[in-house]
């Protein structure tokens, strides 16, 4: 075994991943019917504000809105700005009913607890499924960041939340890092914030923190549990002493982590001598 510090992390670790869990409150408006509210009732439950410096278009032949210059977007505490916004509808007895917004170009998302930027998002409101592309792809709250290279996305129905290409969390001196981070959410209680259960790194996995540096193929953070399991020629460094396996169990309440060997392998250590 070999102790590590992730011990000292793990409560604000599973705070932070609860917050990304919370992507799809986070970043655009929440799904359901007050997602669907009257377009041009600002009095109404979940009415959409929007502004724009260039001016704001109705295409009614196409069934859409559009905002130029600056565009901004308001709705229960969440503000989206873009240099354009498209809002699509279709009518249902006599309503405009809100399906999907696009939002394109320098795109700022912010809530009260965090701030998601990139090029484009897209918002299917039947689908209940959040989608940010783009470079510079990153969401900022007060627990860290998160970064991808492909896309960011939240799926209601699913509840899972996903980072995709080159995923990396980064929380003061401690970094995840995965091909794909994907967070699976528990339905919360009534007033309850969202929690994750289980986090799946795949595609070449990276965890390091002042003093360890932990690398594998793939792994699984069980957070109920606090336990991590990597697996797929699993390195734990420290320092010039590593330790070498198939699979490891990080237990992070502890902050033990041990190795395992694959079917007729053997675990392997180099482990240098010190003054």
């Amino acid at each position: 075994m070999i102790r590590t510090d992730f011990a000292k992390q793990a409560a604000s670790w599973r705070r932070f991943w609860a917050i990304f869990a919370a992507l799809g409150a986070v970043i655009l408006f929440p799904a359901g019917a007050a997602a669907q509210a009257d377009l041009n009732s600002s009095s109404a439950a979940g009415a959409l504000e929007i502004e724009a410096d260039d001016g704001i278009e109705w295409i009614r032949d196409l069934q859409q809105y559009r905002a130029y210059g600056n565009a901004t977007a308001r709705r229960d505490g969440v503000t989206v700005v873009a240099d354009t916004l498209i809002a699509y509808y279709r009518e249902e007895d006599g309503r405009q009913i809100i399906y999907r917004l696009d939002a394109d170009q320098n795109v700022v998302i912010t809530s009260d607890t965090s701030e998601a930027s990139g090029d484009q998002a897209v918002y299917h409101l039947d689908e209940q499924v959040v989608v940010l592309v783009g470079e510079d792809l990153q969401i900022v709250t007060d627990r860290g960041t998160i970064t991808a290279e492909e896309s960011l996305e939240y799926w209601e129905e699913r509840r899972i939340a996903v980072a995709r290409g080159n995923a990396l969390v980064i929380q003061n001196d401690r970094r995840l890092q995965a091909g794909v981070l994907t967070a699976f959410i528990e339905d919360p209680e009534s007033g309850a914030q969202a929690q994750v259960r289980r986090i799946d790194a795949t595609g070449g996995v990276h965890i390091s923190t002042p003093t360890d540096i932990v690398t594998g193929e793939e792994g699984v953070y069980i957070t109920a549990e606090e336990r991590v399991t990597l697996c797929g020629g699993v390195k734990i460094t420290r320092g010039e002493n590593q330790l070498n396996g198939e699979c490891a169990v990080v237990d992070m309440l502890s902050g033990r982590s041990t190795l395992q060997a694959g079917e007729g392998g053997r675990v392997q250590g180099l482990i240098l001598p010190t003054e």
